[in-house]
Order: C-alpha cells, then sequence, then structure tokens
C-alpha cells in the first residue's frame, strides 16, 4: 500500500469513449510533454468502447496539477472521448479502495 507521501505525487487518468486510433498516443503524448511518468496501465476494448486506467508519477512534473487538469480537460474535448484526471489519494478516497 503506498504512503501518504507517494499518493500526493500520483494521479489517476482515465479514458472512456468510441475506440479510434491515436487515443493512447495523444495521452501519452501529453504526459511525456510535461515529464509525467506512466507507472501502470490498463486497457480494454469492449464491443467498440475503448476504457483505460493509467496510474501516474507527477512529481518530476514541469506543471503545476490544476494546469495539466485543465490540458487534459482539452484534450478530451479534442479527442471526443472522456479523459479525467484525478490525484490519487482523492481517488482512492471516493472508491474507498
Amino acid at each position: 500500500m503506498a504512503t501518504t507521501e507517494e499518493t500526493c505525487d500520483r494521479a489517476i487518468l482515465t479514458v472512456l469513449g468510441s475506440d479510434r486510433s491515436g487515443i493512447v498516443a495523444a495521452v501519452t503524448t501529453l504526459l511525456a510533454k510535461h515529464e509525467v511518468n506512466v507507472l501502470d496501465i490498463s486497457q480494454t476494448i469492449l464491443q467498440g468502447i475503448f476504457t483505460m486506467t493509467m496510474l501516474v508519477d507527477l512529481s518530476g512534473s514541469d506543471v503545476a496539477f490544476a494546469d495539466l487538469h485543465e490540458q487534459v480537460e482539452d484534450l478530451s474535448h479534442e479527442l471526443g472521448v472522456q479523459v479525467t484526471l484525478q490525484k490519487e489519494e482523492v481517488f482512492r478516497f471516493m472508491y474507498r479502495l
């Protein structure tokens, strides 16, 4: 189990929408641009619906969380899929993991 200090620098990024090429590339390009490291990733396509969940490390990021969150929302609109970014401690509290 992660310590509080570790979870402060981590976030959960989720993607949900109709499958098409370029989704993973666009998301990972945005993350790499800001030095966000992907720690774990899971993706599934079920009858044309794409889902992806990432655990990311924000400790090396060159932007504030709020700025990255805004860029993720912009990307969501560009791609036409739901992309959300939540700090890990918020995600764990909401879902009692």
